[in-house]
Formats: C-alpha cells, structure tokens, sequence
C-alpha cells in the first residue's frame, strides 16, 4: 500500500495518544539520571560560564542596549548590586530583606558608567566569589530573607545561578552571541526550584481554583511532577502540561511566551495558561513580583513526586 492509499487517522488520534502517554508517566526524574550536584556547585557554574562570557565580549559589546534601559556594563553592576545585598543578607542586614530587586541595585550599575570594562568585570568576579564562599561556609538549610524572597540558602544559591544564566543570554542577544544553555546538573536544580516556586505563584496570581497539574519537562535536566494548586477537593480539575526543561526556564524568566517552547497542553487550557502566566510572573526584573517564602523543609522536597508541602497548598 502506498502513502497515498494509507487510509486516513481518526480525528484526535494523536492527542489521545498523548494524553494516554501523559496520564502514564508517573512522577519522577528521566532516565539517565543527571550527576547530582549542590547549590553551591550550581552557583560556581553559573558564575564562572557568566565570567567567561563576559571575557569574549568585544570594547563596543559593553555600551549595547540590554535590559530595562540598561546597557551591557550596567547590567553587569546590576549582578553585582544583587550579590553585595546577598552578601548583606548572609551578615545578618534586615534591610535587605524587603527592597527591590532592581531598585536597591540601581546605584552599583548607575556607578559603571565610565568605567574601563575590565573595571567593572573585576568587580563583579570579585562579588560573585564572595557569595560562593559564604554560600560554602554558610547552612543551606537556613532560611534568609533578601529582595522579598524569604527562602533556604540553598535555594537562595539556585536562584542566584537562574539569573545569571538568564542575564548571560542576555547580554549575548545584545552583543549577537549564541544563546547558551545550563548543563544538566544544574539545569535540573533549576527546574526543581522553579517547579517548587510555582504553586503559590499560581495563587499569587489569581488561580485559586483547585488544579491538580502534572507537568512533565522533557530533556536533560528535566523531570515529571505532580503539582497540586489551590485548595485540594476531592476532584480538582486535571491540567497536564508537557515542555522541554530549557523551554521552561525561558518561559520563568519570562523572556518566552508559551507558543514560543513548543508546549503540549491536556485538560482546561483555560487553568493551563493561566499556570504558565503564573510561571512567568517569577522573573525578578520583569514581573516585579516576590517570589513565595519557603521554610527549608519545602526545598528538601525538591524532586519528589508532589512537591508542594500542606502549608502552602493556599
């Protein structure tokens, strides 16, 4: 029989298929396993790839355009501005704790303007060492307060490598590098906080409805979770929501829109965009939003098949 004498496929065929593969995934991490690694390793990484890209960068790259009327050297003092108030949260400073993410370092990239640009990338190296050794000598399980997070170092530490790597991509649009992608080790660290993060997200952002969301994030580094979402009926409404993880960590920092990952969706589309405009409400610079308090017992569930512990199912 030829091609064009297949007969043709049943309607729906194909998303049947799918949602069947969806339902039978249960929860857990892809095979083969990616090399666990810390948070502070997670942060090294992230810093020393930051670093080096920055030591690419060509004399004009630096005064390029880049974020939020910033240009290059200005987001790179950003970097720095938000390390130094780490650095004052780890001391113990509770003046940290509530200000802004981007106003409270608006100063230290104000002050790169003029500066030779191996001035400014000394510095930021120099900052960026400090948190990894306080993040080394520190408890990961301790709970600090800094930019209206209130969450375990650990998790403190991730959250760190997540924006350096979206920060490093975007200086690489502005200078017209490569986009470049986290290895799985961390990549995998930062699916499981960003994973973490998105139940009270949801609720923050006006999803109150009880959802019971299984999301898979496909590739190295991802992993399959069943997540629930608001108060727990005895039926919530099933959403199921298949992404590449790189995919997803884009559409986190909201610098990806959900028709641009590639997402395959199961359930209310209704429940699912609005899960996925939750996620993209965690950026820090965009969204303007604070991201949930976590105790450390929160983050020690990290990969576990429900990741969200009673105290915040809001």
């Amino acid at each position: 029989m030829t091609a064009a004498e297949s007969p043709a496929l049943p309607d729906g065929l194909r998303d049947r298929v799918l949602a069947a593969s969806l339902r039978a995934r249960a929860a857990g991490r892809p095979e083969p396993a990616v090399s666990e690694i810390t948070p502070e390793e997670a942060f090294g990484r992230a810093a020393d790839a930051f670093y080096g890209m920055l030591g690419v960068l060509q004399a004009e790259d630096w005064q390029r355009p880049a974020l939020r009327g910033l240009d290059v050297q200005g987001l790179v003092g950003h970097l720095t501005g938000v390390e130094e108030d780490v650095h004052r949260c780890l001391a113990g400073d509770p003046q940290v704790a509530q200000v802004s993410h981007v106003g409270s370092t608006q100063a230290a990239a104000d002050r790169q303007a003029g500066r030779a640009p191996a001035r400014t990338r000394a510095e930021w190296r120099l900052v960026a060492d400090r948190t990894l050794a306080l993040g080394r000598a520190g408890d990961t399980g301790a709970e600090v307060a800094v930019h209206g997070m209130q969450l375990p170092l650990g998790l403190l530490l991730v959250v760190r490598a997540f924006e350096l790597w979206i920060h490093d991509n975007d200086i690489r649009q502005a200078a017209g590098l490569p986009p470049s992608v986290p290895d799985p080790s961390t990549l995998s660290l930062m699916t499981r906080a960003a994973v973490q993060l998105l139940p009270r997200a949801a609720v923050q952002s006006g999803l109150r409805d009880p959802t019971s969301l299984h999301l898979v994030l496909t590739g190295p580094g991802g992993g399959t979770w069943d997540i629930p979402i608001g108060h727990t009926p005895p039926a919530p409404a099933p959403v199921g929501i298949v992404a590449d993880a790189v995919g997803f960590c884009w559409l986190v920092a909201n610098r990806a829109t959900p028709d641009g990952v590639g997402l395959h969706i199961t359930g209310d589309r209704d429940r699912a965009a609005r899960v996925l405009a939750a996620a993209s409400s965690l950026a820090l610079d965009l969204a303007g939003r604070l991201l949930p308090s976590l105790s450390p017992e929160a983050f020690d569930t990290l990969g576990d098949p429900v990741l969200v512990p009673a105290t915040y199912q809001c």
